[in-house]
């Protein structure tokens, strides 16, 4: 099992994150996932870039390196047309070595033109023509499409990369997992569930890409880590739906007061032991995921870069 670095837009700055993938390709990690958000998931996270600038600043800093965007909705806040042609561009800026990791979204980012929230059904239905919308404009020359949701008249894109960019689909559900087995390049998903691995090779994934995603908090002290979780992420441990419907920061401040630490303290490792980092992750390659991807949460980033660099990373390959 590969492992990147899941550069989280939410907790840091552009500049950050530029400087985070360069230290993380110092450090060994191969490849990297970038979160697509218009907002953070809390105001203590403070931070919302345009993810499709951050990545040409990513290309341009780190060559050669393989992004994939974890994930991006082109259903509502941005038309299939337009992630078609920034997708392209990315590709094209990183000689290939892009993926366009897409899912249903969250009402979060996708309610601020005004428009109704879609039940889960509607918006896996939407996501499936969007994915049909954007591979027809890759396919080059001019396109016209005409679809229960999306409507596109003679548009060219005219930068391609010279292969196809792979499309990937996250699935936190048996709906979405079936998706990305009929339609997808890959599949996508934060927890290490064997059963979705092996319910999405069922479905038309055999041979295809899978990946996860993770978030950790290295330090040397545990009870600090877990302070730095329990401030930035507590959204980490809110069950079912709720990070889908909730549609501002605000909402998931109050819903995250029902969220105790000991309830994150399960779902992230925290602190300074090695072999529990390598535990957590671990689980992964056992579920049967092709590559993983670990977000550090909090300040201590130079810490976590040199630890997994040193230990981690040695104990898991």
């Amino acid at each position: 099992m590969k492992i990147g670095y899941f550069l989280s837009s939410e907790e840091w700055g552009p500049r950050d994150l530029v400087a985070q993938a360069i230290r993380a390709n110092e450090a060994g990690f191969e490849g990297l996932w970038i979160s697509d958000h218009y907002h953070p998931w809390n105001d203590e996270q403070g931070h919302s870039s345009f993810v499709w600038a951050t990545i040409g600043a990513i290309a341009t800093a780190v060559p050669g390196v393989h992004v994939t965007t974890a994930v991006t909705c082109p259903t509502l806040r941005i038309h299939p047309a337009v992630i078609a042609q920034a997708a392209a561009t990315a590709a094209v800026l990183l000689d290939g070595e892009f993926a366009l990791g897409v899912g249903s979204g969250e009402a979060l980012n996708e309610h601020i033109f005004g428009d109704a929230w879609p039940n889960a059904d509607e918006r896996l239905e939407m996501l499936e023509e969007s994915i049909e919308v954007i591979r027809a404009l890759w396919q080059g020359g001019a396109q016209s499409y005409r679809g229960r949701h999306y409507r596109v008249e003679h548009a060219r894109i005219y930068d391609l990369p010279s292969e196809l960019t792979p499309i990937l689909i996250s699935g936190f559900g048996p709906k979405a997992t079936a998706l990305a087995g009929r339609v997808g390049d890959g599949f996508c998903t934060m927890s290490p569930d064997a059963d979705a691995v092996r319910s999405y090779r069922s479905q038309g994934g055999e041979g295809k890409l899978v990946q996860g995603g993770t978030k950790v908090c290295w330090g040397a002290d545990e009870q600090a880590a877990l302070e730095h979780v329990v401030r930035l992420w507590p959204n980490e441990a809110l069950p079912g739906e709720l990070p889908q419907i909730l549609p501002t920061p605000e909402h998931f401040e109050q819903a995250a007061q029902l969220v105790t630490p000991e309830m994150l303290a399960e779902e992230v490792v925290c602190g300074p032991d090695v072999n529990r980092h390598v535990a957590a992750l671990k689980r992964y390659a056992d579920a049967g995921f092709d590559e993983l991807y670990v977000n550090q949460i909090g300040p201590e980033q130079d810490a976590f870069f040199e630890a997994y660099a040193r230990h981690v990373l040695p104990a898991l390959r």
